[in-house]
């Protein structure tokens, strides 16, 4: 590489000698212009005698700017400003030497244009080659994906550059969208601002595009939502700038977008959790994650091996999973004391065995049944895993002197319409009980639907999408709050390793509509939806609800907020749990479905199923969706299609 760039290389002489032709060329021009033809006499010698003064006064400054080493297709405005400076400082130091050698000086007007044009001569000679580059390559289709732009600012500006300085040259960038008009029809890089975010469909329909890059620092999620929805009709893909790349402004490149995902959609600004707070509370500590071979459990591990923590004890009954995890964790952190336990929660003497062998300190219960459906049809394994798995863990943190114990709940625990839910909020009671009398500082995490968690509805949707569709969707008004998988394990540590209260649950802001959610991973994934991708609405399953709540009404009465977090009071629970969960434990090996959802009703009131209501949220929706269904086909020998389109305004 030294070569390449040494004075000695074919290169520079090459370019050394152009660049002396080109100033004797301008100087003789300059010369012809003044004098309008040949010098008069007395001009003649002095003329002829300061031109390799003059050449060598502009070499050698050309030479000292490093300008021989020029990048001819990546240069830019930086080297322009070079190149003109070594053309005013080659000037100056030939009329100082000339005046030194002689006394006397040339025509001014004779230095001054032999300056002008040396300066066009020589800019020519550099910038020439990116430029017919780009303005060929920008005449021919060859195929290259067409792109736009949105975002004229600097993000937008440096990306641009990038797209033209890569070696695969893949993306042919058409023009800009700008929200801003004083934007419109300016130029940037040689693209123009061809409209606002409001014109993309007829712009990507009139330049074919196919690829739409967002090069907005920080764009809010419902700006996203509009963009998606104004585009649903062509089949055009989306990449982003990713938040953690917001603030390089001049290292921003095309590698750094990734596609549009759910995660920037949310209806909030993605909560950040202090994790250099988290780390040190688990710094040295013994842990011990139940459920660790889940994806809340997993991520929970894969945290706290990165806390350094004194020793890890991952405990799952799924032992693939278990041993996959823990296999890429000990890769990770080969210093990591770690043990791995393939375990039920249901035996509380196994779990009393583990605790007292392991002395945990710290103990994260994510083991659960989580699957509305399946626990409709076995209350029994729901009550087994979720209540009495739940007391087993919670007793053993007790017995054997834990610090803390952290319980992950569900927002289907609040008036809960399924049995999962119901299983969950007697959970909640279970650990609200022991707490009262435990030296343990146990506390109950509600989580709302986890975005790319193993069984949500995203990877479902996403593999109905690659399928060809159809995507189905319970109702077209089934609302759900969700939450990334960063911000559920950092609620999980935030709220279990600080005092923040018994029962704490994340700012989750305006619950997110799973019909928009599905219109817009369809258009996402380059798809039109209901023409190439169809919605179906499969009316609401068992258990589930229209719309989910985050606290009770009396929960809601004690709440406070703490770093996003709402910390609330979960009231008593009955004086005679323990009875009562003698009998549902009886009733759990029993195995007869009425007995044990009757015995359930009676711990949770507010457990409503909707076959036990008529009048119940689900019930109403079923009916509705029944009557609008109904409609649907009445009218499909018309142009409505047998399916209920999400409106493309809805967001």
């Amino acid at each position: 590489m030294a070569r390449v760039e040494g004075r000695s290389t074919p290169r520079f002489t090459a370019l050394l000698l152009l660049d002396g032709l080109t100033t004797a060329f301008a100087y003789l021009l300059a010369v012809l212009i003044r004098f309008e033809g040949l010098p008069p006499p007395e001009w003649a010698g002095d003329i002829k005698a300061a031109l390799p003064v003059l050449i060598a006064s502009r070499l050698f400054v050309l030479w000292a700017m490093k300008l021989h080493r020029w990048s001819f297709f990546l240069s830019g405005l930086e080297e322009g400003v070079r190149l003109a400076g070594s053309v005013v400082g080659g000037t100056l130091l030939f009329v100082v030497a000339w005046f030194g050698i002689h006394g006397h000086g040339l025509p001014m007007s004779v230095v001054m244009l032999e300056a002008l044009l040396s300066a066009v001569f020589l800019s020519s000679i550099r910038f020439s080659p990116r430029f017919t580059a780009s303005f060929l390559g920008e005449r021919m289709d060859d195929g290259r994906e067409k792109a736009l732009i949105v975002g004229a600012g600097s993000a937008g500006d440096l990306l641009l550059r990038d797209i033209r300085r890569s070696p695969d040259k893949k993306i042919k960038v058409v023009g800009f969208v700008d929200d801003s008009l004083r934007k419109q029809g300016l130029t940037l890089g040689g693209r123009r601002v061809l409209g606002t975010v409001d014109d993309l469909p007829e712009l990507i329909s009139k330049h074919e595009v196919t690829l739409v890059m967002l090069a907005v620092m920080e764009m809010p999620a419902e700006r996203l939502r509009h963009i998606l929805n104004l585009c649903s009709g062509s089949k055009a893909k989306f990449k982003i700038m990713p938040a953690s790349f917001t603030q390089l402004d001049d290292k921003i490149s095309a590698a750094m977008l990734h596609d549009l995902s759910p995660e920037d959609l949310l209806p909030r600004v993605q909560v950040d959790f202090d994790e250099a707070e988290t780390q040190a509370k688990m710094r040295g500590r013994r842990i011990l994650i139940t459920g660790a071979g889940g994806s809340i459990g997993s991520e929970i591990a894969r945290q706290v091996a990165a806390a350094g923590c004194a020793r890890l004890i991952l405990v799952d009954i799924n032992e693939n999973n278990l041993y996959l995890n823990s296999r890429e964790l000990q890769a990770q952190h080969p210093d990591l004391i770690l043990r791995v336990e393939v375990a039920d929660v249901r035996e509380p003497d196994r779990i009393m065995r583990l605790g007292k062998r392991h002395r945990p300190e710290i103990v994260f219960h994510a083991a659960a049944h989580k699957h509305v459906p399946l626990m409709e049809d076995a209350p029994e394994e729901a009550v087994k895993n979720n209540v009495f798995g739940t007391k087993n863990v919670a007793q053993m943190a007790d017995a054997v002197g834990a610090e803390r114990f952290v319980l992950i709940s569900t927002d289907k625990a609040v008036r809960p319409s399924s049995v999962m839910g119901c299983s969950k909020r007697i959970a909640e009671m279970v650990v609200r009980d022991l707490g009262r009398r435990s030296k343990t500082r146990i506390t109950a995490v509600r989580f709302g639907n986890v975005l790319g968690s193993a069984g949500s509805v995203i990877p479902i949707f996403k593999a109905q999408i690659e399928r060809g569709g159809p995507v189905t969707v319970t109702h077209p008004e089934c609302t759900r709050y969700f939450m990334t998988i960063p911000e559920a394990v950092g609620l999980v540590l935030a709220s279990g390793l600080n005092d923040y209260g018994e029962l704490c649950i994340l700012e989750m802001g305006k619950p997110v509509r799973i019909a928009d959610l599905a219109h817009h991973l369809i258009t996402m994934a380059g798809f039109v939806p209901n023409l190439e991708i169809p919605i179906v609405y499969t009316g609401l399953r068992p258990g589930e609800k229209l719309h989910e709540e985050l606290m009770t009404e009396e929960e809601e009465k004690t709440q406070r907020a703490n770093n996003r977090i709402l910390v609330a009071e979960s009231p008593d629970p009955p004086a005679d749990l323990r009875e009562r969960l003698l009998v549902l434990r009886r009733l759990a090996d029993e195995g007869e479905k009425e007995p044990i959802l009757r015995a359930m009703r009676e711990l949770v009131p507010s457990f409503r199923t909707p076959e036990q209501d008529s009048n119940s949220e689900a019930a109403i929706a079923a009916a509705e969706l029944a009557a609008r269904q109904q409609k649907s086909a009445y009218d499909q020998d018309g142009k409505q299609p047998p399916t209920f389109p999400v409106p493309p305004g809805r967001a």
